[in-house]
């Protein structure tokens, strides 16, 4: 008898954004089943967050890229960068070509405080994209030669990071690869007062203690006392209660002057923001009864600038999905969104956690797309695209980085298509 043997062929899956949500989910694919992935990108290098979000005196949170690198080098993937997908190519298109399309292009827009006088505000997250050299942000200007004093609303990592790499010594921050844009504006900074201020109390912070920890090493800081009074920490679970005993412990240090300080400033929220020869921010001062925020009175602060750290948001990039204006995702069971297609990373959860929570959750996902893809039904294609600009492949993106060795971060997409001609 004439033994048949049938060939399945791979199946193809589409992953929009290569931030940690997609490649995990790429790398769980690979790696436990029979796939070809293919990441789009709208830059023409990978790795979202890790490359243009982490502090760049974190050098060990960007570890994660070695495992990447080993994805994306992997002969069942393709990186195509320099690919803006709603523009260049549509979800149409990518269902016909694709067996599964997961999006994880993360929350790129700032959330805002939605007062009078916003325009003053300076928006944490370009901040952090300017600093990291991302190159929708490398051209901002900040001026902070003529600023002694900084409100950064909002008490979450991103805050402290804000804080921090504005009290850094220089020369700690010339050791780090930080764009060297940056590092020249730093260098002329006058900074020497920085409040990092939240609309609730101690116990509903949203840093870690690594960033706490880190911050306090670096600067002298002036907590008030006050602020922990009637805290009992022993009915905290354990992660809570060490973060708010540093807390507590920092306040109770005598005060001294110094030249540089930074504070935690808990119950305020800003309503309203003037300018004149500097910023003149009214807030709200609060009280928490029964766990809601309540204002009791207001009072007006001069300060030079002010930056908005209050979270991020997703960005609509297909209206024919449904989308949830308030949490900022696309809504899902499980990750799936609708047959064959997914979701992972902030898009599905929101805008919080950390990289280890991401990767969980990409791997979750991926689970999930692996079992309905199960099928022996034929596979599709992919996507060849015939585009008029260069479409970057993960061999490009290696020519940057050697580039990057001897002359520094590019933040420019025109100067890394020259360095790949």
């Amino acid at each position: 008898m004439l033994a048949i043997k049938i060939i399945q062929r791979c199946k193809h899956v589409c992953v929009i954004g290569s931030g940690p949500g997609g490649l995990y989910a790429a790398q769980h694919l690979i790696k436990h089943g029979s796939m070809k992935v293919d990441v789009y990108e709208r830059l023409p290098v990978p790795f979202g967050l890790v490359r243009y979000g982490v502090a760049p005196d974190h050098p060990e949170v960007k570890n994660v890229v070695n495992s990447f690198n080993k994805v994306l080098s992997h002969p069942n993937v393709r990186f195509r960068g320099n690919v803006t997908i709603g523009e260049d190519v549509n979800l149409n298109q990518l269902m016909e070509a694709y067996d599964a399309v997961l999006l994880s292009y993360g929350s790129s827009e700032d959330r805002k405080l939605n007062i009078p006088g916003e325009e003053f505000v300076t928006s944490a997250r370009q901040f952090v994209g300017w600093y990291n050299g991302l190159p929708e942000n490398s051209n901002l200007q900040f001026d902070l030669s003529n600023s002694e004093t900084a409100f950064i609303v909002g008490q979450g990592n991103v805050a402290l990071d804000v804080a921090r790499i504005l009290l850094s010594p220089i020369d700690k921050l010339a050791k780090t690869d930080i764009a060297s844009h940056a590092l020249e504006t730093l260098s002329k900074s006058r900074i020497k007062r920085v409040s990092v201020i939240g609309r609730r109390g101690p116990l509903q912070v949203s840093f870690t203690i690594k960033e706490l920890r880190e911050l306090i090493g670096i600067c002298p800081t002036q907590f008030r006392e006050d602020d922990f009074y009637g805290i009992n920490v022993d009915e905290l679970p354990r992660p809570k209660k060490r973060l708010v005993e540093l807390m507590i412990n920092t306040s109770k240090i005598p005060l001294a002057i110094h030249d540089k300080y930074w504070t935690l400033e808990f119950l305020r929220s800003p309503l309203q923001i003037t300018k004149d020869n500097n910023l003149k921010v009214k807030f709200a001062l609060n009280q928490l009864q029964n766990e809601k925020v309540v204002p009791v009175g207001e009072e007006i602060r001069n300060c030079d600038i002010v930056f908005r750290s209050v979270g991020y948001q997703g960005k609509i990039l297909f209206p024919e999905l449904p989308w949830d204006e308030r949490s900022s995702i696309i809504p899902n069971v499980e990750g799936k969104v609708s047959e064959g297609i997914y979701v992972t990373g902030w898009l599905k959860t929101g805008p919080r956690g950390v990289i280890l929570n991401t990767m969980s959750d990409a791997f979750a996902v991926a689970g999930q797309i692996l079992k309905d893809l199960e099928s022996p039904s034929s596979s599709k294609p992919g996507l060849d695209l015939n585009l008029k600009k260069r479409i970057t492949s993960y061999e490009d993106y290696m020519k940057i980085i050697e580039y990057e060795k001897s002359n520094g971060k590019v933040t420019s997409v025109q100067k890394m298509l020259e360095i790949i001609q």
